[in-house]
């Protein structure tokens, strides 16, 4: 994917795991900002409720997303890796899940390289070398970038957001709109403005509640919801 133009800003978002209710709340802020373009760097389900809605609007919205590994894992019911909360998620999302949400998960790739002007650009779950690695603010450094062959590195999985400059370029994390982990509650997602090369990380408040009744509703564990008052 290539954008030729630069002055454009760019929405930078991961690990919605189905909480449509959250993703609202920050494309409706993404537009406020006039944000051109928006990449997903996946989890788009798994957790929450709302699989088939979730995907639906990223969809309908045109937002860039590739797999997650709890994607991966609803489209093959494996949860081998998985603690029991998030293996009790996957299995109700993969009876859940329409069979169009299924086609589009199952049309996206588990990585994606684009261009913004003249930077080189990549995107990964996890990272260039293991989509189901952890990469903390702390590890992230120019071997990732050096792995990846560009100069802007996006991942997600953490659900921490990070920008971390290193001499080869940039590496960032959106931190997590459906389930934050930084003990801030509130949706997280970056935005970059092209010309000034500056990224900004945007905290979007949402109606949890809603999210938390809805869980128990269905029946998923209590835990998935009582973590979102947290943060954590």
């Amino acid at each position: 994917m290539f954008l030729g133009f630069i002055d454009v800003r760019i929405g930078f978002i991961s690990d919605v795991h189905a909480n449509v209710i959250a993703l609202r709340a920050v494309l409706e802020e993404l537009d406020d900002r006039r944000v051109d373009i928006i990449y997903n760097a996946g989890d788009l389900i798994g957790y929450y409720p709302y699989p088939s809605e979730t995907i639906e609007l990223l969809r309908r919205r045109a937002v860039v997303s590739i797999r997650g590994n709890h994607d991966r894992s609803v489209l093959s019911v494996d949860t081998n890796r998985m603690n029991p909360w998030a293996a009790s998620a996957v299995s109700w999302t993969a009876g859940h899940l329409d069979p169009e949400g299924r086609r589009y998960l199952e049309r996206l790739t588990d990585s994606l390289d684009f261009t913004i002007g003249e930077m080189a650009g990549s995107m990964h779950h996890g990272s260039p070398d293991d989509e189901d690695e952890y990469i903390f603010e702390e590890r992230a450094g120019q071997y990732l970038l050096e792995s990846a062959g560009t100069r802007l590195l996006v991942l997600g999985h953490t659900h921490i957001p990070f920008v971390k400059r290193v001499s080869r370029g940039v590496i960032i994390n959106p931190g997590s709109v459906g389930q934050p982990r930084d003990g801030d509650r509130r949706s997280s997602c970056l935005v970059y403005d092209v010309t000034s090369g500056e990224f900004e990380n945007v905290r979007v408040d949402y109606d949890i509640g809603e999210v938390q009744e809805a869980v128990l509703e269905v029946g998923l564990p209590s835990s998935l919801a009582e973590r979102l008052a947290h943060g954590w």
